[in-house]
């Protein structure tokens, strides 16, 4: 059985991990953000409750993240699951930990996809996408063959996200550092983790990911 658990910062292509490792040894994703909109458009009791905390633009408190993982996990018969997105800091790693023993699962693997700052800066802000087909390019890294028209159906209609720019990106990673540190330190001395250099193409870290197993 593997259960599996990433961690990596915002651009280091740790979701795009996920599913290909998912498809490979055909287990679950459990995306964090995911399970909380799927349970808000259920419309259960507990997905009104979300979706307050959701409108009013507080966090969702640990536990309800926890339950809805625990929930799945009991409901469902899988041979493992990538969790995805939690535990982002020390106190719900404990948490999940004390929800794991209760329903008498762990935490296998975890791996920690590490990218350089200047890196993900550029895999954030060169971003950009075709508003008619969705193809994604990179102005750094995977601009278009021809400027401002998408290679795959040439259209003009190319878009930046708004919310990218650079001081805001810094400020989320070093949110991001400072709260996984110490959860870097607690997997290691569990001797789960497992760190990939993240900067190559999705494919050769693919390989890697997988050579790891």
């Amino acid at each position: 059985m593997k259960n599996i658990l990433f961690l990596g910062p915002p651009g280091s292509g740790k979701g795009t991990q996920a599913k290909m490792l998912a498809d490979y040894l055909n287990i679950p994703t459990l995306s964090s953000g995911d399970m909380l909109r799927d349970e808000v458009d259920r419309g259960s009791e507990l997905g009104k409750k979300i979706k307050t905390y959701m409108q009013s633009g507080d966090l969702v408190p640990d536990e309800i993240i926890i339950l809805l993982i625990k929930n799945f996990l009991v409901q469902k018969h899988l041979n493992g699951f990538i969790l995805d997105g939690f535990p982002r800091n020390i106190n719900q790693a404990y948490s999940l930990e004390k929800m794991f023993l209760e329903i008498g699962k762990s935490i296998d693997r975890v791996f920690n996809f590490e990218v350089p700052d200047d890196v993900l800066i550029k895999r954030i802000l060169g971003r950009y996408s075709c508003k008619e087909c969705g193809s994604i390019y990179n102005t750094y890294f995977k601009p278009t063959s021809r400027l401002g028209i998408c290679d795959k159906c040439n259209s003009d209609k190319l878009e930046y996200r708004k919310d990218d720019n650079e001081q805001v990106l810094k400020n989320r990673l070093l949110v991001y550092h400072k709260s996984t540190f110490p959860l870097i330190d607690f997997y290691q001395k569990k001797h789960l983790l497992i760190s990939i250099e993240a900067v190559k193409s999705s494919h050769i870290v693919f390989d890697v990911l997988k050579n790891s197993l």
